[in-house]
């Protein structure tokens, strides 16, 4: 029994502070364990009945309150002293938690609204009085890193690696005015860098802003960084390797991505129903279905919001003496002459009005009183950023730049054809 002893002892001065410690907790009598409490957003969930369900179509705020037997009181409160707060009247169809009273009265004490994944409202009813607040639930971003050769388009190549569809606008966004998404090529390549957020390090939460990106059109490399050049004003900006400005004056097309470019600017034209007649083309056509939004492409005022001829319903803006854009066949103008619109507003809906074969916008673009090619244009770009800010600029990328160059670009290795395909070197 002594040597026993001795062994036991030798081995405890051997181990580690750390392994004494979860030796003890091993050998601790089972009994002492205590079972852990389960909070959900900030609530002991056993003290109370608990209710997961979501707001049904037509059910009202004050109606499910009545139901689980708070006072109407309470009720006016909230509905009267916390409407800055939250809105009781403009409930939607949101889960919910509802926490009630484990005694016979069952009586709802707590109410907490689940606003979004992250953001939730709680009603608070346990004392004589109703209470309100908001609250977050707990979030981690995790950084991301990803890239890709473009096989088909942007869309499905991102869908492919698993990215969130919102990065896929983010980025097209961020490109509208360098890069046309209509006419990428096989073989462009993309590296991009941002979060994603998670709760409970599982739940997905969406995406943050795009960090960093580089994409590489036609063999070009085009560097985007977010910046911001007024605090005050928290204007943002994404900025290139040599603080050029990637906004331009004019988007690239008048509805978002996503939609086919269906025909384009073409003086040459011929049309077997006119006989093959040249019938020069002076527009560039997207198509998209009904009721698509088109947007200004720049900003502007407008000096038509008309219906003529084969141009259907459509609108024209001025931007400038040299720039203006119109834009035909719209189902529906959202603009009157004369209002001042900008850079990306709502002005209409893609129909068929006019001579048209099936729903699109027909883009047209003058420069100088001349309809030209808007895609063959070089269009002016937005101020670079200020010389006072050059040097804090290039400091503040110079690490995410060797972040993006450093990602690996996985190319593909060509598909190998079938053997009895193959040339042997060995007949």
């Amino acid at each position: 029994m002594q040597r026993f002893f001795g062994a036991i002892l030798a081995l405890l001065i051997l181990v580690s502070c750390k392994e004494k410690k979860e030796l003890v907790q091993q050998l601790e009598p089972k009994g002492t364990v205590q079972k852990p409490i389960v909070k959900h957003f900030g609530f002991n969930l056993e003290d109370y009945q608990v209710v997961y369900d979501t707001i049904k179509k037509g059910e009202t705020f004050g109606e499910l309150m009545l139901k689980n037997k708070v006072d109407y009181p309470k009720i006016i409160k909230i509905a009267e002293e916390y409407k800055d707060t939250f809105d009781i009247r403009r409930i939607d169809r949101k889960p919910y938690v509802l926490l009630k009273s484990k005694d016979t009265a069952e009586a709802a004490q707590v109410f907490i609204y689940q606003n979004d994944k992250i953001n939730y409202t709680v009603f608070d009813f346990r004392d004589s009085t109703a209470n309100a607040y908001k609250g977050k639930r707990n979030v981690k971003s995790v950084e991301r890193e990803v890239a890709g050769i473009i096989e088909n388009n942007l869309s499905e190549t991102l869908d492919n690696l698993g990215v969130d569809y919102n990065v896929t606008i983010d980025l097209s966004e961020i490109y509208a005015w360098t890069i046309d998404f209509f006419r990428l090529e096989k073989g462009d390549k993309f590296k991009l860098i941002y979060d994603e957020r998670f709760i409970n390090d599982s739940v997905y939460a969406g995406r943050g802003p795009i960090k960093a990106a580089l994409f590489e059109h036609k063999g070009t490399p085009i560097y985007a960084f977010p910046y911001v050049t007024d605090s005050l004003k928290n204007i943002l900006d994404y900025y290139d390797q040599d603080a050029n400005n990637l906004r331009s004056t004019f988007l690239r097309a008048p509805i978002k991505f996503g939609y086919r470019l269906s025909s384009r600017y073409n003086l040459k034209r011929r049309i077997a129903y006119y006989g093959y007649k040249v019938r020069p083309h002076k527009g560039t056509d997207y198509a998209a279905p009904i009721g698509t939004p088109i947007i200004a492409t720049a900003d502007g005022t407008v000096t038509e919001s008309t219906r003529r001829g084969g141009n259907g319903k459509y609108v024209k803006i001025r931007h400038n003496g040299t720039y203006s854009t119109q834009y035909l066949h719209m189902k529906k103008q959202k603009v009157k002459r004369g209002e001042f619109v900008r850079q990306g507003d709502v002005i209409g809906w893609v129909g068929m009005t006019g001579n048209t074969g099936g729903p699109h916008v027909c883009y047209r673009f003058w420069k100088n009183g001349r309809q030209v090619d808007p895609l063959r244009e070089k269009l002016p770009s937005a101020e670079p950023i200020a010389d006072s800010l050059k040097t804090d600029f290039l400091a503040h990328i110079k690490p995410l730049k060797s972040q993006l160059d450093c990602i690996e670009l996985i190319i593909p290795e060509p598909e190998l054809q079938p053997e009895e395909d193959q040339l042997t070197l060995n007949p």
